[in-house]
């Protein structure tokens, strides 16, 4: 039989050639495939050792294939769609009550975890599936019904949007590190302090740099502290009591209600942009999918000041009722 094996190149570098073929560019096909750019020159570099040809002219911001190349792509995008195609026709679909939603581990653990029981409470006939990933997927080519993104609605042209929480960033610190070093007063006050730092590799997130300057301290030394590129471990550091961290109101909100952290000065930095549960334009959600969406927005604080803004609304109706009466 014969060794496929040896006779075609890595998979990996054939999918890296497709995507640069068709974008015209080893650094849109990172972003597309969630590599490096170094990564896509790397593996298409292997494949021309492989094949013996150059599959690309290289200029300056793109690329352009060769004879040799587009004719090598036109065979390998052939060949990828009708094994994808294949492989989806024999796929396991999802059960009707399983709904995926795409989040950040961050959100997963402090947001969607603490609510899980109640959730399965509420919604006892659906089974929720946490897709969580470094970077913001395509949840239309993942084929994922639901996401949750923060940002504003511009930065998703293609999807329809409800909004649940406000970025309001504070610092936060636990009662055993506040109580080894002291309350700071004033933002300034923090500068002395270790800080735990968040190095996000993929998503923008406002620094401590972002949040002193919000407060009105500029001109400062570089902020000093312990760094992570997962937020999780940065409130860990926190309620480790080894530092103060950067506590996003939306996620750090159980903490504060447990007392295992404390916030630290009254500042709080809202950035403008707020956390959305996303879903795609082109599809329509199922039953399911509606519920989960319907759910989470009525956990959300928003949900939860529109509830009370109606309430003082009716009791003001009702007060001036009883008055003319």
């Amino acid at each position: 039989m014969t060794n496929l094996r040896r006779l075609l190149p890595s998979f990996r570098g054939l999918v890296a050639f497709e995507a640069a073929g068709r974008l015209g560019s080893f650094t849109r096909a990172g972003a597309e495939l969630g590599m490096t750019q170094s990564a896509i020159s790397y593996s298409i570099k292997a494949l021309e050792e492989d094949v013996g040809q150059a599959l690309f002219e290289r200029g300056h911001r793109e690329v352009r294939l060769t004879s040799a190349g587009s004719q090598l792509h036109a065979e390998v995008t052939r060949s990828l769609y009708q094994l994808a195609q294949g492989i989806s026709a024999i796929r396991t679909k999802p059960a009707d009550n399983v709904v995926t939603l795409s989040v950040s581990t961050a959100f997963a653990t402090l947001w969607i975890a603490p609510r899980l029981q109640a959730m399965r409470t509420d919604l006892p006939e659906i089974e929720l599936r946490l897709h969580t990933a470094d970077r913001d997927l395509d949840i239309v080519a993942e084929d994922i019904p639901l996401g949750i993104r923060g940002g504003r609605p511009r930065d998703w042209p293609g999807y329809h949007c409800d909004a649940f929480a406000m970025e309001e960033i504070i610092a936060v610190a636990s009662p055993a590190y506040l109580e080894a070093h002291g309350i700071p007063q004033h933002p300034r006050d923090l500068l002395p302090h270790t800080l735990a730092h968040l190095d996000e590799p993929y998503r923008y997130a406002a620094t401590w740099k972002d949040w002193l300057r919000s407060a009105g301290v500029t001109g400062t030394a570089p902020v000093r502290g312990t760094r992570a590129n997962e937020y999780v471990a940065v409130l860990q550091m926190a309620l480790d009591g080894d530092a103060i961290a950067l506590g996003w109101r939306h996620l750090v909100g159980e903490f504060l209600k447990s007392a295992r952290l404390s916030q630290v000065t009254d500042h709080s930095f809202r950035t403008g942009n707020s956390f959305y549960v996303i879903w795609p334009r082109q599809r329509e959600l199922n039953e399911n999918s509606r519920k989960v969406r319907d759910w989470i927005l009525n956990q959300s604080d928003l949900a939860s000041n529109e509830k009370s803004s109606t309430a003082r609304r009716l009791n003001m109706l009702q007060a001036g009722s009883d008055h003319r009466e």
